[in-house]
């Protein structure tokens, strides 16, 4: 059997990046109201980036692939990754283009986020951009959909090489039912399956996703109340942990980092799917999109002892299913 620490890194990230700014209001407006922030900062995000960095916080030998624009916010960006330990050889600084960016408003009465964002054309990667020692040289691979024909491109090299494939998505991307065909583990958000499929049944839509694309997980996150997923003919229910939640803000980016780490560490799936939970709960106790990235003594503490939040008609369904 091939050594795992042959491989330069554990897990290698190609996908987006974003620089936010988290305004906490006490309340979210009524459409055409108008209420004052309580707080303005400025935080580095972004879905596969925030990820990269959960994994680094958990021991894992990590690289990150994106573009990074040249302005205040691609060096605030930088900076964080760099600090996380992250490799970045491979990240692309886009001269005279502006960072991703994002307006998250955060509801302090629920700790829930409306986002406003935008990316530039000019931090656009092509496929021929993303080489195959870039994706070989790691035991996973993690991406989302935005650059969809790269994204795709670096997961045909995974598959080429027997490296499995994890993906973030939460919006509708042309093209991107040729990536699916190449994904080992779907961790979508709760309405895209529904969106993909026109089924608005989630057991009914994961199923259909599964069996037309034929990857061994599928599944979605749910917020608050857990993740559900369907692997080997069977549904698997994991709840949501009960916490003081500041900001959802990136909860679904650790989560993803967590579940990376959870695939590698061969975690059976319900123990992963509960790992991760814990990680993205974890999160949400401070602002920010990285705003509490737990450490593993702290998410096995939570699995011990937290409180959990479960839908019943979810759990009862998974458990007869």
């Amino acid at each position: 059997m091939p050594d795992p620490n042959a491989k330069e890194f554990d897990v290698v990230g190609v996908g987006l990046n974003a620089t936010d700014t988290v305004l906490v209001v006490p309340k979210f407006p009524a459409y055409g109201g108008k209420v004052p922030f309580l707080s303005e900062t400025l935080s580095p995000g972004g879905q596969v980036a925030s990820a990269m960095v959960a994994c680094a916080k958990l021991g894992l030998r990590t690289k990150y692939i994106g573009t990074i624009g040249s302005d205040e916010r691609g060096r605030i960006q930088l900076e964080s990754l760099r600090g996380s330990g992250i490799n970045l050889d491979d990240v692309q600084l886009r001269e005279n283009c502006p960072n991703q960016s994002a307006y998250i408003i955060v509801d302090q009465s629920t700790g829930e986020r409306t986002v406003l964002w935008r990316r530039p054309d000019c931090l656009r990667i092509a496929p021929e951009e993303i080489t195959s020692g870039q994706i070989t040289s790691a035991r996973l691979l993690h991406i989302d959909g935005h650059d969809t024909a790269a994204v795709e491109h670096a997961a045909r090299i995974a598959r080429e090489h027997g490296i499995p494939v994890t993906v973030d998505v939460d919006t509708i991307y042309a093209g991107f039912d040729r990536v699916l065909p190449l994904v080992d583990y779907l961790i979508a958000s709760s309405d895209f399956p529904g969106r993909w499929t026109g089924i608005d049944d989630p057991f009914e839509a994961l199923a259909h996703i599964q069996e037309k694309h034929g990857m061994p997980v599928a599944a979605m996150t749910l917020g608050a109340d857990g993740a559900l997923a369907r692997a080997q003919g069977r549904y698997f229910y994991s709840p949501g942990f009960t916490m003081n939640c500041l900001d959802t803000t990136g909860a679904g980016d650790v989560f993803h980092g967590a579940f990376c780490y959870s695939v590698l560490q061969k975690m059976p799936l319900a123990q992963a799917l509960e790992f991760s939970n814990a990680m993205a709960a974890l999160n949400c106790t401070a602002n920010g999109a990285r705003g509490h990235i737990a450490t593993l003594d702290e998410v096995r503490q939570l699995i011990a002892h937290g409180h959990r939040r479960s839908r019943p008609e979810i759990a009862g369904r998974a458990q007869g299913a």
